[in-house]
């Protein structure tokens, strides 16, 4: 058995066509386009390429393009202080600060700044609290990507045995809540857990994201299992490759992501989403 492909960039060209209609529609009833600030505080070249792609994502979307780069001397007061202005600016509905920031600014403190109601990262408290009791608003871009990802697969997710390997804020956290919330049984594996080997061999779903390129073993894999790789690593040749060992997992697996153009398309592709859903559709009181 060979797995069938679910194939990131054709997912996420289809979600940013029916954002850019959507927001076609919106202009054309006289709202304003959505206006997305993305803010970039120094030099890391992965965190320009990133910033890069988005900017000329939202400009396919039909977006109002907002980035602001900052050198990597500007204090912490300087940056809440464009927090705040990018708060109340009515042209502004989706804010995102691109980590990692330089060391001596706390990104948590940062991140909390952000109007939740404008959070289009999902990564704000209260965001992460509606979503832990099962009334989200805004929802992380890489978990809620894989969400409609896996919906492609036609396979309901009810009653699945589910295991993430990685307990990030950003991924392995919000995807336990994601899955949760769709009624899949779900285990989240970490550094500190025994056995993973067995753990993920019982899994009808398996979805990676620790950034350790090919930890987990395709003979690990269920045969017929569905298998979403988060990770995305650069070997020393130059290869790009995931946190699953690709090769043997697709001959084990029914689905399975590549890597590139798996789940790293549709966080992009979610971030517009999400901004759209604040510009026109959010019901969301600012904390």
């Amino acid at each position: 058995m060979s797995a069938q492909i679910l194939d990131g960039k054709a997912i996420a060209a289809e979600l940013r066509e029916s954002i850019r209609q959507e927001v076609d529609r919106q202009v054309a009833a006289g709202n304003s386009r959505p206006g997305l600030a993305v803010i970039l505080v120094g030099e890391d070249p992965a965190s320009q390429v990133y910033v890069r792609n988005k900017k000329i994502a939202c400009e396919k979307a039909g977006f109002n393009d907002v980035s602001e780069v900052l050198p990597a001397e500007t204090t912490q007061e300087e940056v809440l202080a464009l927090i705040d202005k990018l708060n109340a600016d009515p042209e502004v509905h989706g804010i995102i600060v691109q980590l990692p920031v330089p060391d001596h600014i706390d990104p948590e403190e940062i991140i909390e700044r952000i109007d939740p109601c404008k959070d289009v990262d999902g990564f704000h408290p209260y965001n992460v609290g509606r979503m832990a009791t099962r009334m989200p608003i805004m929802a992380p871009c890489t978990p809620h990507g894989v969400m409609t990802m896996l919906s492609k697969t036609g396979i309901g997710l009810r009653g699945l045995d589910a295991v993430v390997v990685g307990a990030s804020n950003i991924v392995g956290v919000p995807q336990l809540l994601e899955l949760l919330n769709e009624r899949a049984t779900v285990t989240i594996c970490h550094s500190a857990t025994k056995n993973l080997p067995e753990k993920v061999a019982q899994a009808d779903l398996v979805v990676v994201g620790v950034g350790i390129p090919e930890m987990v073993k395709g003979e690990w894999i269920k045969p017929g299992a569905i298998v979403i790789d988060v990770g995305i690593n650069r070997l020393e040749d130059g290869r790009l490759v995931g946190d699953v060992e690709f090769e043997v997992a697709k001959e084990r697996a029914s689905w399975i992501t590549p890597v590139p153009g798996g789940v790293g398309p549709m966080t992009i592709a979610t971030l517009l989403e999400n901004t759209m859903k604040a510009a026109y559709k959010l019901d969301c009181k600012s904390k």
